[in-house]
């Protein structure tokens, strides 16, 4: 249910706004929004598991908080960013 170490170098080594950036909050809802569609195939075939159901309503409300801050900070990097994620808002 989680991402692969290679994928996660991915996602870091194409959202990341320097060299060895690891926290901004791109790569943050990057690695969240790979995560999330990873638990959200997980759950087509198990309908019925609630304790992961709960771990993707954190992972989602801590992307949200993530891109509400980015659009407060800048707006453009906050566009930018949902337009590559293909997140709709």
């Amino acid at each position: 249910m989680s991402i692969t170490v290679e994928e996660k170098n991915r996602l870091i080594k194409e959202f990341a706004t320097k060299e060895g950036d690891t926290g901004s909050p791109e790569v943050q809802v990057a690695i969240l929004t790979s995560r999330i569609a990873t638990l959200t195939e997980h759950f087509k075939t198990h309908r019925k598991d609630n304790h992961s159901r709960r771990g993707l309503l954190m992972m989602v409300a801590q992307r949200r908080k993530l891109l509400d801050y980015l659009k407060g900070k800048d707006e453009g990097r906050y566009q930018s960013l949902i337009a590559r994620l293909g997140i709709r808002r």
